[in-house]
């Protein structure tokens, strides 16, 4: 993977595609090097996750590692100058453990679920 930083994400699901617009939207306008990689493309297969797994969580790819979940939105809000301060609270090791395992055990698996069901009702129309 190249060096720069690299967001894959579910466009179709309507609460991660809205909040990876608005931070395309904000990357762009601040010129940073963060590309945002839709699961449902072929950019997917530059990443070596199959699409379930990542349509599971959030994963960004930066200087040679690969992350998902919370350190994932950390390693993406320090690239973005106005949101650092979220990332520098979230990475507070009292905060990170919360909020993964918020993310983790509710938040990932309830998009996840909203994701599969989109997906079979996709499919049997």
């Amino acid at each position: 993977m190249p060096s720069e930083t690299r967001v894959l994400f579910n466009a179709q699901c309507p609460v991660c595609n809205a909040e990876i617009c608005h931070y395309r939207t904000y990357s762009e306008k601040q010129n940073l090097t963060i590309r945002f990689d839709d699961l449902n493309s072929d950019a997917l297969s530059q990443w070596g996750i199959d699409a379930e797994d990542a349509a599971r969580r959030l994963h960004v790819a930066h200087e040679g590692q690969l992350f998902s979940g919370v350190p994932a939105f950390i390693v993406l809000w320090n690239e973005m100058p106005r949101y650092q301060w979220l990332a520098k609270l979230v990475g507070l090791p009292i905060v990170r453990t919360i909020a993964a395992f918020v993310y983790d055990r509710a938040l990932a698996p309830a998009l996840y679920k909203r994701h599969k069901r989109r997906m079979a009702q996709a499919s049997s129309a």
